[in-house]
């Protein structure tokens, strides 16, 4: 039995409450069950130095987590005068996703930057960040459209993230942090609408793990990211 008493293949419940922030383009209020992020994405007329010129946009993103996001408080990284390797390694994420779906060249010699703030932490930040950030940046294309910058469809496909694991020998889905601190394996699977793999990140905690056990946890994941696009259909319909 899980700690939430969810069936394996259960997804927590799950919400995207767009247009939370005035100033942004876009924005998304992402829930899943106690994990919650707020997503924004800015667009800038401006390119990194090294992609001037080239006729084509970029996406791409930051993350951090507010202090009391989790059970105790958390330095704030400004305060250390450097970001941990794990927000760098996030944050990546989260881009490389997002631009996996986007139209660089329709998007024109332009920025979006999406801001990933976990307001509170209970396992699967990033995945939960992903499939928000998704929504937020699809907002800022549509905010675009309307004032007739762009003409071309920009974004290609849906994004969405779900995390896996194997608990007490059992593949579950989507993992809360009481499953995931004693999980034997966790796994975190990006991919698009039509169901498309774009990253997979997979650990043996205690015990390694089949192949067998491998397939199992990506088709749990196949049905949690069909249904966390479903909801994001949902959401920007």
């Amino acid at each position: 039995m899980r700690p939430s008493r969810r069936a394996p293949d259960q997804l927590r419940p799950v919400s995207l409450e767009r247009g939370v922030v005035k100033y942004a383009e876009g924005s998304c209020m992402v829930k899943f069950g106690d994990t919650h992020v707020l997503v924004t994405a800015t667009l800038e007329e401006r390119l990194p130095p090294w992609l001037k010129g080239q006729g084509r946009g970029w996406v791409t993103a930051e993350y951090g987590m507010l202090p009391r996001a989790t059970l105790e408080r958390t330095r704030r990284e400004a305060a250390a005068g450097k970001q941990g390797g794990r927000t760098v390694e996030i944050q990546r994420l989260i881009g490389r996703s997002l631009r996996a779906a986007v139209d660089l060249e329709a998007l024109g010699e332009r920025q979006i930057t999406v801001d990933c703030d976990v307001i509170q932490a209970d396992g699967g930040t990033r995945t939960a960040s992903i499939t928000g950030a998704w929504v937020a940046l699809a907002d800022c294309i549509s905010w675009m459209k309307s004032r007739n910058m762009i003409k071309a469809n920009v974004l290609r496909d849906n994004v969405a993230a779900i995390s896996c694991g194997i608990y007490n020998g059992t593949p579950v889905l989507d993992l809360d942090y009481a499953e995931d601190s004693e999980a034997e394996t966790d796994a975190n699977f990006v991919m698009t609408g039509d169901g498309r793999i774009i990253e997979v990140q997979g650990t043996a905690e205690k015990t390694p793990f089949s192949q067998d056990e491998f397939l199992a946890l990506m088709e749990l994941a196949r049905k949690g990211v069909a249904r966390l696009v479903d909801l994001q259909k949902l959401a920007v319909a």
